[in-house]
């Protein structure tokens, strides 16, 4: 007969016995991967690209949602209040993660304790680009045009305080080139009005982009980060043309649920790093023009952790406030 001192040290090998096995059988059902923006952003192209390659190794559907609105709140909340079993995902970037904890202080869940991060699986170089009825064809050109006609430019942003809003700040701020933020819901409505020639700049992922860009129908005038973009060779980086120094990089990753079991988070941090080290997915991510880059998650966390610290210097020497 057993006693309750006896059952609980039993629960608790029984329990890890168990976790291995269910390690190794996940998944046994379809998986939601949930990309917080509306469809046609660089979180949304990244999370279809590796949805696709996952579904085939793991025998599984993988089944994208996206849940947009609120700069990503909504759909990073519906996972962070979702089953902790692997089987809901969130694909998350820089903004969800290490922005906006910053700028919003009430959001819905705890950005420290809400998620169980499981690895990065893309850096996204940003690049701004013009609509080709702007007649700047070099950055510096974009400046001296922009000087000349001071509140008459307007940037489109896919949401205020993420990384592209923030990176043209940055801009804005080193070069002193007034133009006005026009916020959207996501990259795919900020690129179809800087399409439309509703605004005349956008700073953009080059993943995102990289269609319009080598149709000719977008202009990309420099790209943010500290090195050329593979996709775009040609394209200068701002800090070689106008800003000496100026680097500004979006990524996106995975997360899961936090008290996910840390045997289905390595199971998936691993499958994801086999996912990404194929010579056909890696020429995938670089031909849209990002950078595909597996970590281990607490290498994930710690990427998380220094992107909140450098971001809340730039928000408090920006003032950047979310009305």
């Amino acid at each position: 007969m057993f006693t309750r001192r006896l059952a609980i040290p039993l629960a608790l090998v029984l329990c890890a016995i168990h976790a291995p096995s269910f390690a190794q059988s996940f998944p046994s059902r379809p998986v939601t991967l949930v990309v917080p923006f509306p469809p046609g952003g660089g979180t949304d192209t990244g999370g279809r690209v590796i949805a696709e390659q996952l579904s085939r190794r793991w025998g599984q559907p993988v089944v994208v949602e996206n849940k947009g609105g609120a700069a990503g709140q909504i759909g990073a909340d519906f996972v962070a209040k979702s089953r902790p079993d692997g089987y809901t995902l969130l694909l998350g970037n820089i903004g969800t993660q290490a922005i906006n904890p910053l700028l919003y202080p009430k959001l819905p869940y705890d950005a420290d304790k809400a998620f169980a991060p499981v690895s990065l699986v893309a850096e996204l170089p940003l690049a701004m680009m013009v609509n080709p009825s702007v007649p700047a064809k070099t950055a510096a050109e974009f400046v001296a045009l922009a000087k000349a006609r001071p509140g008459q430019m307007s940037y489109s942003s896919s949401g205020a305080g993420g990384a592209p809003h923030l990176a043209a700040e940055m801009f804005k701020d080193q070069t002193g080139a007034f133009i006005l933020h026009v916020p959207y819901r996501g990259g795919g409505p900020a690129i179809a009005d800087l399409l439309a020639g509703h605004v005349q700049l956008s700073f953009m992922t080059v993943l995102e982009a990289s269609g319009h860009i080598k149709a000719g129908k977008l202009r990309a005038l420099a790209v943010t980060g500290d090195k050329r973009v593979p996709a775009f060779p040609e394209v200068p980086t701002l800090a070689e043309s106008v800003i000496p120094g100026f680097n500004a990089i979006s990524w996106i990753g995975l997360l899961a649920p936090a008290g996910t079991p840390p045997e289905v988070v390595d199971k998936i941090a691993a499958d994801l790093r086999a996912v990404l080290s194929d010579e056909a997915v890696k020429a995938r991510f670089v031909g849209l023009g990002g950078v595909p880059r597996a970590t281990s998650p607490q290498e994930f966390a710690r990427l998380i952790d220094d992107d909140k610290r450098r971001y809340a210097q730039i928000i408090r020497s920006r003032k950047i406030t979310i009305e």
